[in-house]
């Protein structure tokens, strides 16, 4: 076997090798990112279900909270009255007019009836844990008032603790490339910053 016939047995071989280590390196990259956009997906979905809670504990409660105990117990046994207004308006002698209204409370519904009911895989106990993770993590969750144009307003802020995404950070300047949450502690906001 002459030299040419070797060096171009070793160069096919090793060209086979380098094609097959740069594909396996490409479609694992490929792989991972797929990975966290499912998980970042879950999670989404679950902040979603978060803000809908907070949403319904302050319509009922006039607040937020940071304490998931409440949060849980408020979704788990928590009601909204069912209400009908009606209004009648009556012309005065001397041409204005007067508006009469009245509120008839009708009923009660479940929180979970009336917000969870289009999550057709909702789990109360698993509704602080961020989907994924092992070992499981807890959101972190902060309510608090806040003055902005001198009154006092509640804002909330929930947020994953632990990131899927390595290039996500919490002191990034770029709210998109924060872990995923939803709210500020400076802003009357409840968007996540997904959208």
């Amino acid at each position: 076997m002459n030299t040419t016939k070797i060096l171009t047995i070793t160069f096919a071989i090793t060209s086979v090798v380098l094609a097959y280590l740069l594909f396996r390196s490409i479609n694992s990259s490929i792989q991972e990112t797929k990975r966290i956009a499912r998980m970042e997906a879950a999670i989404i979905d679950q902040l979603i279900q978060i803000r809908d809670a907070q949403l319904a504990f302050k319509a009922v409660n006039g607040t937020y909270t940071s304490e998931w105990d409440k949060l849980l117990a408020f979704v788990d046994t928590g009601q909204f009255y069912i209400t009908e207004r009606t209004e009648t308006i009556i012309t005065l002698d001397y041409g204005a007019d007067s508006l009469y209204v009245e509120i008839d409370t009708l009923g009660t519904i479940l929180v979970r009836d009336s917000v969870f009911s289009k999550y057709p895989n909702f789990d109360l106990q698993l509704l602080p844990i961020v989907p994924g993770l092992d070992p499981p993590v807890r959101f972190s969750m902060w309510a608090d008032k806040i003055p902005k144009a001198g009154l006092m307003v509640d804002v909330v802020e929930v947020w994953n603790p632990s990131p899927v995404d390595p290039e996500r950070k919490e002191d990034s300047e770029f709210n998109t490339k924060k872990p995923l949450r939803f709210g500020s502690r400076t802003s009357v906001t409840t968007a996540g910053n997904w959208e």
